[in-house]
């Protein structure tokens, strides 16, 4: 199950369409929140595919208006000399969600049949032990009763290049590309073969993959939570609506001069239109 190669997908969502579509299940996304602090519910949600195929944007979109302290993201640096000693998910083990708790994996455990296998940094006696222990692990996981969903972003090699070239160009993404992110465009069709592995050890019943078609970004996020949300049987416990109290009357305070405090300069007031 390779990603695409030039991929003509449906045209591109149209952003009104699409912004009203996203703020409607971004409610959703906030009722689910709700559902699983007061059920005391375990959700892990595990993003992954190839670079730039929109797992950071999408995963923006979902906790956008969530509580972090409900919702968080678990982001992993590259593993620690203590670290890479430890029985290999013990490290993912450790951010992986208690009661009430969702987590978002960006990239995650199985990143050790995708880059460490393609790069060369874990061994072929290491990736097997990875295929063979994966589906294991998962199926503790949900034995325990966490919640777990895994999403791979598939994007085509075209669309892959086209989104580098523009993180390049612009500045505020250019922290997003690394030369290891470009290897993969020589290396595509490697990680192709990694991932048809990957999948036909670890698409398990108990954890099955949901692939994500994400040449359109706008399509993609709407999808994966729409998706999401269908599959966890949540409900509205929305608290009641809250009114404001009555501002009591003033009672004489006087606020001290404006010059005893330091102020930010108003560098908006220098703009021109």
């Amino acid at each position: 199950m390779a990603d695409k190669q030039g991929g003509n997908g449906p045209r591109k969502l149209p952003r009104a369409r699409y912004e009203r579509e996203l703020y409607r299940l971004q409610t959703e996304l906030v009722k689910l929140q709700e559902w699983v602090r007061t059920e005391g519910a375990r959700i892990v949600v595990v993003f992954e595919g190839r670079d730039a195929a929109g797992k950071g944007s999408t995963i923006k979109r979902v906790t956008q208006y969530l509580n972090p302290r409900v919702a968080r993201i678990a982001a992993l640096p590259r593993p620690t000399e203590r670290e890479r000693t430890q029985w290999y998910f013990q490290r993912y083990a450790e951010h992986l969600p208690a009661g009430g708790e969702i987590v978002l994996f960006d990239r995650s455990w199985y990143n050790r049949a995708g880059v460490e296998r393609v790069m060369g940094f874990c061994t072929p006696a290491e990736h097997q032990r990875f295929l063979r222990q994966c589906p294991v692990f998962e199926r503790m996981l949900v034995e325990d009763g966490i919640l777990l969903r895994k999403y791979w972003f598939s994007v085509s090699d075209e669309m892959q290049e086209q989104r580098f070239r523009r993180r390049l160009q612009d500045p505020t993404r250019r922290w997003k590309l690394s030369p290891m992110d470009l290897e993969s465009l020589t290396r595509w069709e490697e990680y192709s073969r990694a991932k048809d592995e990957m999948f036909v050890h670890t698409d398990i019943v108990e954890s099955p993959w949901f692939v994500v078609e994400s040449d359109d970004k706008r399509r993609a996020r709407l999808n994966m939570i729409a998706h999401l949300l269908s599959t966890v049987p949540y409900r509205d416990v929305t608290p009641p609506r809250l009114t404001l109290p009555p501002r009591p009357p003033a009672t004489g305070y006087q606020r001290p001069p404006r010059d005893l405090q330091t102020y930010v300069p108003d560098h908006a007031a220098g703009l021109s239109d």
